[in-house]
């Protein structure tokens, strides 16, 4: 068995060691990091950031900035799309399957057997990991919420970060979004810096007032600093003391300003020398597959008639819709759009679907391997409800693409959409 195969059974022997697959508490992990010897007390610099959309934009804008400066730099994320090895990167390097396979065995003798969740055995791999590898700055992403994020538990970090804050697992952290706003909140240090993109008025008074209580300074877009487009193709940020241009974000919509100005005000509060030059060639750089990603090469890409596109995009909830919907007016309104989507039952597909539904030609159910998944004529029902005429299912996306084409009578780009447990079966399929 080979080390990628050993680090997928050891997974799998640690997802049976609880009965949930979230359950929010740091009890657990406060404890298992106390029998690894505190990593946690020993990371490089930390960037800790929190948000319902756009965290992982920023964190990828972040790494390209940091590391076009020179800087070493490891990252954690979630969740990975086709090897686990994705959520841990190492001055720059996805972990190596080996040194993967020997951290789970450490922590897993650790641990003992005891009551653990997946997500705190891997964020304490990660810690693991960072803490016995040298790096100038680690950027660490959370899972889900905030206050009770296995991440959560890095006493002094440099910088805290708030992206944009919407409904979205509301099981776990609140039917209101003030009371989802408070849970990613809580990530804030007093006498650290928290950094935040504009945010909804019920969301953005519960961060402002646990801002003031905790004494942690809060730097608010458009108040502290500001970002823009002064012209097509290019970026203009304003901090506090710094001002850049640079060229778009490369990744697409208009949203991704917003994500990158939060990750240069994040870096201007670290006081980290940050060179214009490393700007430019960061935003130009930013690598973070299936956020509105451009599908050019494998087996589903040699289908396409020619001018034909193929998109590739995991946003999942109402937000993501939005930030969709804003793509399509901006950029591809001189083609028609088909979307292929699957989604999982735990987000509200109606709310995500509506803003997509007045832009598109056509929908297309398809099922994801996950036991939380929609049936493709369920997600089909939900796109009716959310305004798509005549909704259509198929058994994979390669048999709903094939269908598309076939019906296509002039150029078209199509969509896949809706979860990144697709979008990582899609990249999988088509590698």
């Amino acid at each position: 068995m080979d080390s990628a195969a050993q680090v997928d059974a050891a997974l799998e022997r640690l997802t049976r060691l609880f009965p949930k697959l979230i359950d929010l508490s740091l009890d657990r992990m406060h404890r298992l990091l106390a029998d690894l010897g505190h990593p946690e007390e020993r990371l490089p610099p930390v960037i800790h950031v929190a948000g319902t959309n756009g965290k992982g934009s920023t964190v990828a804008t972040m790494r390209a900035v940091l590391e076009a400066s020179g800087y070493k730099v490891h990252v954690y994320t979630s969740p990975h799309l086709v090897r686990f090895a994705e959520r841990i990167r190492l001055v720059g390097d996805l972990v190596d399957e080996t040194l993967l396979l020997s951290l789970l065995e450490h922590v897993e003798q650790a641990n003992a057997g005891k009551p653990i969740t997946f997500f705190e055995v891997t964020t304490a791999v990660a810690f693991l990991a960072f803490a016995r590898i040298p790096a100038d700055v680690t950027l660490l992403e959370t899972g889900l919420g905030g206050r009770f994020d296995a991440t959560n538990v890095v006493a002094k970090p440099l910088v805290t970060v708030l992206s944009s804050i919407s409904m979205d697992h509301m099981q776990y952290l609140g039917d209101t979004l003030a009371a989802i706003a408070g849970e990613k909140a809580a990530i804030m240090k007093p006498g650290t810096p928290c950094v935040s993109v504009a945010q909804n008025p019920e969301a953005l008074a519960v961060i402002a007032q646990y801002s003031r209580a905790i004494g942690a300074p809060l730097k608010l877009q458009d108040r502290d600093w500001r970002v823009s487009s002064k012209q097509e193709g290019a970026l203009a940020f304003e901090g506090e003391n710094v001002a850049w241009s640079a060229p778009a974000p490369s990744l697409p919509g208009r949203h991704q300003y917003d994500n990158a100005g939060l990750a240069l005000a994040a870096l201007e509060q670290t006081r980290l020398p940050i060179p214009a030059v490393a700007v430019r060639s960061g935003l130009r750089n930013i690598d973070w597959p299936a956020r509105a990603q451009r599908l050019t090469e494998g087996p589903l890409s040699r289908l396409l008639p020619v001018g034909w596109e193929l998109w590739l995009d995991g946003g999942h909830n109402e937000g993501a819709g939005r930030a969709i919907a804003d793509l399509i007016a901006d950029r591809w309104s001189d083609a028609p759009l088909h979307i292929i989507s699957g989604m999982l039952t735990t987000k509200a597909a109606v709310d995500y679907l509506r803003h997509l539904a007045p832009r598109a030609a056509s929908f297309t159910a398809v099922p994801i391997a996950n036991d939380m998944a929609y049936k493709p004529d369920e997600l089909a029902a939900a796109a009716r409800a959310a305004g798509f005429e005549a909704p259509d299912v198929a058994d994979t996306p390669e048999q709903a693409l094939r269908a598309i084409i076939a019906g296509g009578k002039r150029r078209s780009r199509v969509l896949i959409c809706g979860s990144l447990y697709l979008a990582g079966e899609v990249l999988r399929d088509n590698a």
